[in-house]
Protein backbone atom coordinates (compact mmCIF):
# COMPACT_ATOMS: atom_id res chain seq x y z
CA UNK A 1 0.00 0.00 0.00
CA UNK A 2 1.33 3.50 -0.90
CA UNK A 3 2.31 5.90 1.88
CA UNK A 4 -0.51 8.36 2.60
CA UNK A 5 0.65 11.50 4.49
CA UNK A 6 -1.72 12.74 7.20
CA UNK A 7 -0.21 15.89 8.75
CA UNK A 8 0.78 19.12 6.93
CA UNK A 9 4.49 18.59 7.66
CA UNK A 10 4.39 15.14 6.15
CA UNK A 11 2.52 16.50 3.11
CA UNK A 12 5.17 19.19 2.55
CA UNK A 13 7.96 16.65 2.89
CA UNK A 14 6.20 14.36 0.40
CA UNK A 15 5.80 17.25 -2.04
CA UNK A 16 9.53 18.06 -1.82
CA UNK A 17 10.37 14.44 -2.62
CA UNK A 18 7.98 14.52 -5.57
CA UNK A 19 9.57 17.75 -6.83
CA UNK A 20 13.04 16.17 -6.74
CA UNK A 21 11.75 13.06 -8.48
CA UNK A 22 10.03 15.22 -11.11
CA UNK A 23 13.30 17.01 -11.87
CA UNK A 24 15.00 13.65 -12.31
CA UNK A 25 12.25 12.56 -14.71
CA UNK A 26 12.69 15.74 -16.74
CA UNK A 27 16.45 15.23 -16.93
CA UNK A 28 16.00 11.60 -17.99
CA UNK A 29 13.47 12.53 -20.64
CA UNK A 30 15.71 15.31 -21.96
CA UNK A 31 18.58 12.83 -22.22
CA UNK A 32 16.27 10.35 -23.93
CA UNK A 33 15.27 12.91 -26.61
CA UNK A 34 18.91 13.82 -27.13
CA UNK A 35 19.91 10.17 -27.61
CA UNK A 36 16.90 9.68 -29.91
CA UNK A 37 18.09 12.51 -32.14
CA UNK A 38 21.58 10.99 -32.16
CA UNK A 39 20.14 7.61 -33.12
CA UNK A 40 18.15 9.21 -35.96
CA UNK A 41 21.29 10.91 -37.29
CA UNK A 42 23.22 7.63 -37.06
CA UNK A 43 20.43 5.82 -38.92
CA UNK A 44 20.49 8.38 -41.74
CA UNK A 45 24.29 8.28 -41.88
CA UNK A 46 24.38 4.47 -41.98
CA UNK A 47 21.63 4.25 -44.63
CA UNK A 48 23.43 6.80 -46.80
CA UNK A 49 26.78 5.01 -46.44
CA UNK A 50 25.22 1.67 -47.42
CA UNK A 51 23.58 3.26 -50.47
CA UNK A 52 26.90 4.77 -51.56
CA UNK A 53 28.73 1.47 -51.03
CA UNK A 54 26.10 -0.39 -53.07
CA UNK A 55 26.46 2.10 -55.92
CA UNK A 56 30.26 1.79 -55.94
CA UNK A 57 30.09 -2.00 -55.70
CA UNK A 58 27.75 -2.05 -58.69
CA UNK A 59 30.19 0.09 -60.67
CA UNK A 60 33.08 -2.14 -59.58
CA UNK A 61 31.17 -5.24 -60.70
CA UNK A 62 30.74 -3.74 -64.17
CA UNK A 63 34.44 -2.80 -64.28
CA UNK A 64 35.55 -6.31 -63.28
CA UNK A 65 33.30 -7.80 -65.94
CA UNK A 66 34.84 -5.51 -68.55
CA UNK A 67 38.31 -6.54 -67.40
CA UNK A 68 37.45 -10.21 -67.88
CA UNK A 69 35.80 -9.58 -71.24
CA UNK A 70 38.60 -7.38 -72.61
CA UNK A 71 41.33 -9.61 -71.24
CA UNK A 72 40.42 -13.28 -71.71
CA UNK A 73 41.67 -15.76 -69.18
CA UNK A 74 44.87 -16.75 -71.06
CA UNK A 75 46.06 -13.14 -70.87
CA UNK A 76 45.40 -12.88 -67.15
CA UNK A 77 47.81 -14.41 -64.69
CA UNK A 78 46.51 -17.04 -62.24
CA UNK A 79 47.03 -14.57 -59.40
CA UNK A 80 44.86 -11.98 -61.14
CA UNK A 81 42.10 -14.53 -61.80
CA UNK A 82 42.14 -15.60 -58.15
CA UNK A 83 42.08 -11.97 -57.00
CA UNK A 84 39.02 -11.19 -59.15
CA UNK A 85 37.27 -14.31 -57.85
CA UNK A 86 38.00 -13.33 -54.23
CA UNK A 87 36.68 -9.80 -54.81
CA UNK A 88 33.48 -11.15 -56.38
CA UNK A 89 32.93 -13.54 -53.43
CA UNK A 90 33.56 -10.71 -50.97
CA UNK A 91 31.04 -8.50 -52.79
CA UNK A 92 28.39 -11.23 -52.48
CA UNK A 93 29.09 -11.54 -48.74
CA UNK A 94 28.95 -7.77 -48.38
CA UNK A 95 25.53 -7.65 -50.07
CA UNK A 96 24.23 -10.15 -47.49
CA UNK A 97 25.81 -8.12 -44.68
CA UNK A 98 24.08 -4.97 -45.93
CA UNK A 99 20.74 -6.79 -45.90
CA UNK A 100 21.34 -7.77 -42.27
CA UNK A 101 22.21 -4.16 -41.40
CA UNK A 102 19.16 -2.75 -43.17
CA UNK A 103 16.89 -5.00 -41.12
CA UNK A 104 17.66 -2.62 -38.19
CA UNK A 105 17.40 0.62 -40.18
CA UNK A 106 14.23 2.54 -41.12
CA UNK A 107 13.19 2.06 -44.72
CA UNK A 108 10.38 3.11 -46.99
CA UNK A 109 7.31 0.89 -46.81
CA UNK A 110 6.30 -1.15 -49.82
CA UNK A 111 3.22 -0.27 -51.84
CA UNK A 112 0.86 -2.45 -49.78
CA UNK A 113 1.98 -1.13 -46.39
CA UNK A 114 1.94 2.43 -47.73
CA UNK A 115 -1.67 2.01 -48.84
CA UNK A 116 -2.71 0.43 -45.52
CA UNK A 117 -0.58 2.29 -42.96
CA UNK A 118 0.87 5.26 -44.81
CA UNK A 119 4.54 6.17 -44.33
CA UNK A 120 4.71 4.97 -40.73
CA UNK A 121 8.08 3.45 -39.83
CA UNK A 122 7.49 -0.23 -39.01
CA UNK A 123 11.15 -1.21 -38.47
CA UNK A 124 11.77 -2.63 -34.99
CA UNK A 125 15.16 -1.50 -33.69
CA UNK A 126 16.31 -4.44 -31.58
CA UNK A 127 16.37 -8.22 -31.87
CA UNK A 128 14.16 -8.76 -28.84
CA UNK A 129 11.34 -6.70 -30.37
CA UNK A 130 11.70 -8.48 -33.71
CA UNK A 131 11.59 -11.94 -32.14
CA UNK A 132 8.66 -10.96 -29.90
CA UNK A 133 6.68 -9.71 -32.91
CA UNK A 134 7.53 -12.85 -34.91
CA UNK A 135 6.48 -15.13 -32.03
CA UNK A 136 3.27 -13.16 -31.61
CA UNK A 137 2.58 -13.63 -35.34
CA UNK A 138 3.06 -17.39 -35.02
CA UNK A 139 0.76 -17.56 -31.98
CA UNK A 140 -1.84 -15.49 -33.83
CA UNK A 141 -1.83 -17.99 -36.71
CA UNK A 142 -2.15 -20.94 -34.32
CA UNK A 143 -5.03 -19.46 -32.32
CA UNK A 144 -6.95 -18.36 -35.43
CA UNK A 145 -6.41 -21.76 -37.05
CA UNK A 146 -8.05 -23.47 -34.08
CA UNK A 147 -10.91 -20.93 -34.04
CA UNK A 148 -11.50 -21.37 -37.79
CA UNK A 149 -11.51 -25.16 -37.37
CA UNK A 150 -14.16 -24.97 -34.64
CA UNK A 151 -16.17 -22.37 -36.57
CA UNK A 152 -16.16 -24.37 -39.82
CA UNK A 153 -17.12 -27.55 -37.92
CA UNK A 154 -20.04 -25.69 -36.32
CA UNK A 155 -21.27 -24.37 -39.67
CA UNK A 156 -20.84 -27.72 -41.39
CA UNK A 157 -22.39 -30.09 -38.87
CA UNK A 158 -24.35 -28.12 -36.24
CA UNK A 159 -25.99 -25.01 -37.69
CA UNK A 160 -26.94 -24.10 -41.25
CA UNK A 161 -27.60 -20.36 -41.24
CA UNK A 162 -26.50 -17.96 -43.96
CA UNK A 163 -25.78 -15.28 -41.35
CA UNK A 164 -23.42 -17.66 -39.52
CA UNK A 165 -21.73 -18.54 -42.81
CA UNK A 166 -21.29 -14.83 -43.53
CA UNK A 167 -19.69 -14.35 -40.12
CA UNK A 168 -17.32 -17.23 -40.84
CA UNK A 169 -16.34 -15.75 -44.22
CA UNK A 170 -15.88 -12.32 -42.63
CA UNK A 171 -13.51 -13.92 -40.11
CA UNK A 172 -11.56 -15.44 -43.00
CA UNK A 173 -11.31 -12.04 -44.74
CA UNK A 174 -10.10 -10.37 -41.54
CA UNK A 175 -7.65 -13.22 -40.83
CA UNK A 176 -6.00 -13.15 -44.26
CA UNK A 177 -5.93 -9.33 -44.39
CA UNK A 178 -4.22 -9.30 -40.99
CA UNK A 179 -1.73 -11.93 -42.14
CA UNK A 180 -0.75 -9.90 -45.20
CA UNK A 181 -0.15 -6.79 -43.09
CA UNK A 182 1.84 -8.64 -40.42
CA UNK A 183 3.90 -10.49 -43.02
CA UNK A 184 4.75 -7.22 -44.77
CA UNK A 185 5.94 -5.81 -41.43
CA UNK A 186 7.98 -8.95 -40.75
CA UNK A 187 9.57 -8.75 -44.22
CA UNK A 188 10.57 -5.15 -43.45
CA UNK A 189 12.24 -6.49 -40.30
CA UNK A 190 14.28 -9.20 -41.98
CA UNK A 191 11.96 -12.20 -42.34
CA UNK A 192 12.72 -14.15 -45.50
CA UNK A 193 9.21 -15.06 -46.62
CA UNK A 194 8.63 -14.20 -50.24
CA UNK A 195 7.24 -15.29 -53.55
CA UNK A 196 4.15 -17.41 -53.69
CA UNK A 197 3.82 -17.87 -49.91
CA UNK A 198 3.13 -14.15 -49.61
CA UNK A 199 0.99 -13.76 -52.73
CA UNK A 200 -1.33 -16.68 -51.96
CA UNK A 201 -2.62 -14.86 -48.86
CA UNK A 202 -3.76 -12.00 -51.10
CA UNK A 203 -5.58 -14.52 -53.30
CA UNK A 204 -7.15 -16.12 -50.20
CA UNK A 205 -8.30 -12.68 -49.01
CA UNK A 206 -9.98 -12.04 -52.36
CA UNK A 207 -11.57 -15.50 -52.38
CA UNK A 208 -12.97 -15.08 -48.86
CA UNK A 209 -14.35 -11.65 -49.78
CA UNK A 210 -16.14 -13.09 -52.81
CA UNK A 211 -17.58 -15.93 -50.70
CA UNK A 212 -18.81 -13.33 -48.22
CA UNK A 213 -20.79 -11.54 -50.94
CA UNK A 214 -22.27 -14.72 -52.46
CA UNK A 215 -26.05 -14.43 -51.86
CA UNK A 216 -28.22 -17.20 -50.48
CA UNK A 217 -29.62 -19.48 -53.17
CA UNK A 218 -29.62 -22.94 -54.71
CA UNK A 219 -26.10 -22.62 -56.12
CA UNK A 220 -24.68 -21.41 -52.82
CA UNK A 221 -26.26 -24.36 -50.99
CA UNK A 222 -24.93 -26.69 -53.68
CA UNK A 223 -21.34 -25.63 -52.92
CA UNK A 224 -21.67 -24.84 -49.21
CA UNK A 225 -20.93 -28.27 -47.67
CA UNK A 226 -17.98 -28.88 -50.01
CA UNK A 227 -16.53 -25.47 -49.10
CA UNK A 228 -16.93 -25.93 -45.34
CA UNK A 229 -15.46 -29.45 -45.44
CA UNK A 230 -12.50 -28.08 -47.36
CA UNK A 231 -12.06 -25.34 -44.73
CA UNK A 232 -12.08 -28.01 -42.01
CA UNK A 233 -9.35 -29.97 -43.76
CA UNK A 234 -7.33 -26.84 -44.48
CA UNK A 235 -7.39 -25.79 -40.82
CA UNK A 236 -6.32 -29.29 -39.77
CA UNK A 237 -3.36 -29.29 -42.19
CA UNK A 238 -2.34 -25.76 -41.16
CA UNK A 239 -2.30 -26.84 -37.52
CA UNK A 240 -0.07 -29.81 -38.42
CA UNK A 241 2.25 -27.53 -40.37
CA UNK A 242 2.56 -25.00 -37.57
CA UNK A 243 3.16 -27.67 -34.92
CA UNK A 244 5.89 -29.55 -36.81
CA UNK A 245 7.45 -26.60 -38.67
CA UNK A 246 7.93 -24.58 -35.47
CA UNK A 247 9.79 -27.50 -33.85
CA UNK A 248 11.92 -28.06 -36.95
CA UNK A 249 12.77 -24.35 -37.23
CA UNK A 250 13.77 -24.26 -33.55
CA UNK A 251 16.23 -27.13 -34.07
CA UNK A 252 17.68 -25.65 -37.26
CA UNK A 253 18.10 -22.22 -35.64
CA UNK A 254 19.94 -23.84 -32.73
CA UNK A 255 22.28 -25.48 -35.27
CA UNK A 256 22.78 -22.15 -37.05
CA UNK A 257 21.24 -23.47 -40.28
CA UNK A 258 18.23 -21.14 -40.43
CA UNK A 259 17.73 -17.40 -39.98
CA UNK A 260 16.26 -16.28 -36.65
CA UNK A 261 13.41 -14.44 -38.40
CA UNK A 262 12.31 -17.37 -40.60
CA UNK A 263 8.59 -18.16 -40.33
CA UNK A 264 6.30 -21.14 -40.65
CA UNK A 265 4.47 -21.18 -43.99
CA UNK A 266 1.34 -22.85 -45.35
CA UNK A 267 3.33 -24.94 -47.79
CA UNK A 268 6.59 -26.81 -48.22
CA UNK A 269 10.11 -25.36 -48.42
CA UNK A 270 13.55 -26.88 -48.89
CA UNK A 271 14.49 -26.78 -45.20
CA UNK A 272 11.52 -29.04 -44.35
CA UNK A 273 13.16 -32.15 -45.81
CA UNK A 274 14.61 -32.95 -42.42
CA UNK A 275 11.73 -34.74 -40.76
CA UNK A 276 8.74 -33.06 -42.42
CA UNK A 277 8.37 -35.00 -45.68
CA UNK A 278 5.40 -36.85 -44.15
CA UNK A 279 3.44 -33.60 -44.62
CA UNK A 280 3.69 -33.80 -48.41
CA UNK A 281 0.73 -36.21 -48.93
CA UNK A 282 -1.49 -33.95 -46.79
CA UNK A 283 -0.37 -30.90 -48.79
CA UNK A 284 -0.85 -32.49 -52.21
CA UNK A 285 -4.29 -33.76 -51.20
CA UNK A 286 -5.24 -30.22 -50.19
CA UNK A 287 -3.89 -28.85 -53.49
CA UNK A 288 -5.99 -31.26 -55.53
CA UNK A 289 -9.01 -30.43 -53.36
CA UNK A 290 -8.56 -26.83 -54.51
CA UNK A 291 -8.57 -28.09 -58.11
CA UNK A 292 -11.72 -30.10 -57.38
CA UNK A 293 -13.38 -26.97 -55.93
CA UNK A 294 -12.44 -25.04 -59.06
CA UNK A 295 -13.81 -27.67 -61.43
CA UNK A 296 -17.03 -27.91 -59.40
CA UNK A 297 -17.55 -24.15 -59.58
CA UNK A 298 -16.82 -24.01 -63.34
CA UNK A 299 -19.42 -26.75 -63.89
CA UNK A 300 -21.92 -24.80 -61.77
CA UNK A 301 -21.22 -21.70 -63.86
CA UNK A 302 -22.39 -23.58 -66.96
CA UNK A 303 -25.81 -24.31 -65.44
CA UNK A 304 -28.69 -22.32 -66.95
CA UNK A 305 -29.85 -21.09 -63.55
CA UNK A 306 -26.41 -19.65 -62.68
CA UNK A 307 -26.70 -15.87 -62.42
CA UNK A 308 -24.17 -15.11 -59.67
CA UNK A 309 -20.79 -13.72 -60.71
CA UNK A 310 -19.31 -15.12 -57.51
CA UNK A 311 -19.33 -18.65 -58.98
CA UNK A 312 -16.81 -18.01 -61.73
CA UNK A 313 -14.66 -15.69 -59.58
CA UNK A 314 -14.36 -18.33 -56.84
CA UNK A 315 -13.58 -20.94 -59.50
CA UNK A 316 -10.77 -18.78 -60.91
CA UNK A 317 -9.41 -18.10 -57.39
CA UNK A 318 -9.30 -21.80 -56.51
CA UNK A 319 -7.56 -22.53 -59.81
CA UNK A 320 -4.92 -19.87 -59.09
CA UNK A 321 -4.41 -21.31 -55.60
CA UNK A 322 -4.06 -24.84 -56.98
CA UNK A 323 -1.60 -23.85 -59.70
CA UNK A 324 0.53 -21.76 -57.34
CA UNK A 325 0.57 -24.23 -54.45
CA UNK A 326 1.05 -27.33 -56.62
CA UNK A 327 3.77 -25.92 -58.87
CA UNK A 328 5.67 -24.31 -55.99
CA UNK A 329 5.62 -27.51 -53.91
CA UNK A 330 6.50 -29.60 -56.95
CA UNK A 331 9.39 -27.25 -57.72
CA UNK A 332 10.81 -27.73 -54.21
CA UNK A 333 10.52 -31.54 -54.53
CA UNK A 334 12.14 -31.51 -57.99
CA UNK A 335 14.98 -29.27 -56.82
CA UNK A 336 15.69 -31.57 -53.89
CA UNK A 337 15.62 -34.60 -56.20
CA UNK A 338 18.12 -32.99 -58.59
CA UNK A 339 20.40 -32.02 -55.69
CA UNK A 340 20.38 -35.62 -54.45
CA UNK A 341 21.18 -36.82 -57.98
CA UNK A 342 24.15 -34.43 -58.17
CA UNK A 343 25.42 -35.61 -54.78
CA UNK A 344 25.16 -39.28 -55.78
CA UNK A 345 27.14 -38.58 -58.99
CA UNK A 346 29.86 -36.77 -57.06
CA UNK A 347 30.57 -39.85 -54.88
Amino acid sequence: MLFSPTGLTECLREWEDLEKNYQQIQDTHRLYKQKLEEVTKLQDSCSGAIARQRKKLKELTVSLKECKDNHPTPKLSPEEVDTIAEIEDSMKDRANAFSEMEAFLPKKNGLYLTLVLGNVNVTLLNKQSKFAYKDEYEKFKLVLTVILFVFSFTCRFLFSYRALDALFNFLLVWYYCTLTIRESILISNGSRIKGWWVFHHYVSTFLSGVMLTWPEGALYQMFRNQFLTYCLYQSFVQFLQYYYQSGCLYRLRALGERHNMDLTVEGFQSWMWRGLTFLLPFLFFGHFWQLYNSITLFKMFQLPECKEWQVVMCGCSYMVLFMGNFLTTLGVVYQKYMNNQDKSKSF
